[in-house]
């Protein structure tokens, strides 16, 4: 068995940024270090880029866009090299599954089965999507040949979240690029190492120099020069509502190039006293819950149940939590890996210990684990009669811990599922089709899944009502779109 304390032989984890084609250091010089979670120790020294090499990768996608032959390509030949790119990524994915799990501290059996497929297949589904967009014309008369033309946006910033490094950069990159634009990449401080990779396959799959550039760095200087930056023509932005806010100021201050923002949720899951086969919703449950130790937008971290079924769905679902396993994420067993960093797990145990000074009772877990390992670890954490006043029930905790209320009529339920400042995903259990229906309509939640907990699949759009989001859409031909602009072009032909 592989242990998290050493790095893998096959996993290079030397790093450079990647701009026009070629690997960088920063232009000072500086690094700074990545962690295992899961230990505490360094993995490597990652470049800490600053304005200046925002400068030098924008030069560089600037140059690509307006001087380049990628958004000249006929959308079947950029179809050709995305194929390709996807290709290359799915002969790497389990070097690039190493990367995710030592980085991310995500169990490594996950980003095996579930992130790097995701990946491949976000980015083959956008390379498909390349050459079966139309453009249209305007009924605007007989004398008239009107064409409302999509064109490429241009240089797209793209500032990515640490819990699902690959997957969230193909959502951006996967639209961006079959568009015809090119990109200036900066990956969270805490997960480079994939996203770095990820760009370099872009080089081997033969895309050309300046397509795809990663500068990496943290926030306050990379990701506001890529927010300020006068030739970026837009952003898209995945991580807390709180950053979101700044990118939306760094427009207005700059350019005011586009902002796509997807901030995160509080998101509910509904059970109805109709609901059948109560072990599958526990299933359910644990997993929507628990999944990437609970660092995950849509986490069904609000458990709404009817009054009458509450005792028996809540022993289903501790006798699954039993299942989710603590460990090394390198351990093909382990479920639940480690938090992203120390500050991170202190905010998580904050949450539970104001929960339980809430009056909150605990039903399981609430505790650190594997504290010899040096890593991250919270055990997954239940709390019942959980009032919906409490910070457990308003904040998004990112972390492996659920919280269960109970309702007495739909009226009530959907009352408590709406009270909230987010709105990005909502899951409902009933064996009636008409309030399923009801409740999915009525629930303001940019994804509403209905008897299973679910983001949707690659082809519906995924994005956020309320501060969960701000215009963009992840997935779906509508991610097209957004990295777009819409032309007229008016011939008067009489």
């Amino acid at each position: 068995m592989s242990s998290a304390r050493e790095p893998i032989a096959s996993v290079k984890l030397a790093a450079e940024m990647v701009i026009g084609g070629r690997g960088v250091a920063a232009l000072s010089g500086e690094t700074f270090p990545t962690l295992n979670p899961a230990t505490g120790r360094t993995l490597a020294q990652i470049p800490k880029g600053d304005g200046a090499d925002v400068d030098a990768a924008v030069k560089a996608a600037r140059k690509a866009f307006d001087e380049g032959p990628w958004p000249r390509m006929k959308p079947a030949e950029r179809k050709g090299l995305l194929l390709r790119y996807a290709v290359l990524v799915e002969e790497h994915s389990q070097e690039l599954a190493q990367l995710e799990a030592l980085e991310a501290g995500k169990p490594i059996s996950d980003c095996r089965a579930i992130d790097l497929p995701e990946t491949v297949n976000i980015l083959r589904w956008h390379a498909e999507a390349a050459d079966k967009i139309y453009d249209q014309l305007s009924p605007s008369g007989s004398a008239v040949v009107s064409m409302i033309v999509r064109e490429p946006i241009g240089v797209v910033g793209a500032v990515l979240p640490w819990n699902y490094p690959l997957m969230v950069a193909a959502l951006k990159v996967g639209p961006c690029l079959a568009s015809g634009n090119t990109m200036v990449l900066k990956p969270a401080e805490q997960t480079s190492l994939s996203t770095i990779r990820l760009c370099e396959l872009a080089a081997e799959a033969g895309l050309p120099e300046g397509v795809v550039n990663v500068v990496t760095g943290f926030g306050e200087t990379v990701g506001k020069a890529i927010g300020l930056h006068g030739q970026i023509d837009c952003v898209g932005f995945t991580g807390s509502t709180d950053v979101g806010r700044l990118f939306l100021k760094y427009s207005a201050q700059s350019n005011l190039k586009r902002i796509l923002l997807e901030c995160g949720g509080k998101s509910p899951m509904i059970v109805m006293d109709d609901a059948e086969d109560l072990a599958a919703v526990a299933a359910h449950a644990t997993f929507a819950a628990f999944c990437n130790m609970g660092e995950n937008c849509t986490a069904n971290a609000r458990l709404l149940v009817h009054r009458n079924i509450k005792d028996a769905l809540l022993a289903q679902i501790v006798d699954k939590t039993d299942q989710w396993i603590v460990g090394d994420p390198l351990d093909e067993a382990t479920r639940v890996g480690a938090l992203i960093e120390r500050d991170h797990m202190g905010k998580v145990l904050g949450h539970i210990h104001d929960a339980l000074n809430a009056g909150a009772q605990l039903v399981r877990g609430g505790r650190q684990v594997r504290e010899d390992s040096g890593g991250y670890f919270v055990e997954p954490t239940i709390f019942d009669r959980v009032s919906p006043a409490i910070r457990l029930s308003r904040e998004e905790v990112f972390g492996p811990v659920l919280g269960i209320t109970t309702f007495d009529s739909l009226e009530e339920v959907i009352t408590l599922a709406n009270d909230t400042d987010y709105g990005l995903q909502a899951s409902v259990f009933t064996g009636s089709r008409k309030t399923a229906h009801y409740i999915a309509r009525a629930v303001r939640a940019g994804t509403v899944a209905v008897n299973c907990y679910s983001e949707g699949d690659i082809a519906t759009p995924f994005g956020g009502y309320k501060i969960s989001g701000f215009v963009g859409r992840e997935k779906s031909l509508a991610a097209h779109d957004q990295y777009c602009e819409l032309k007229t072009i008016w011939n008067d032909m009489s």
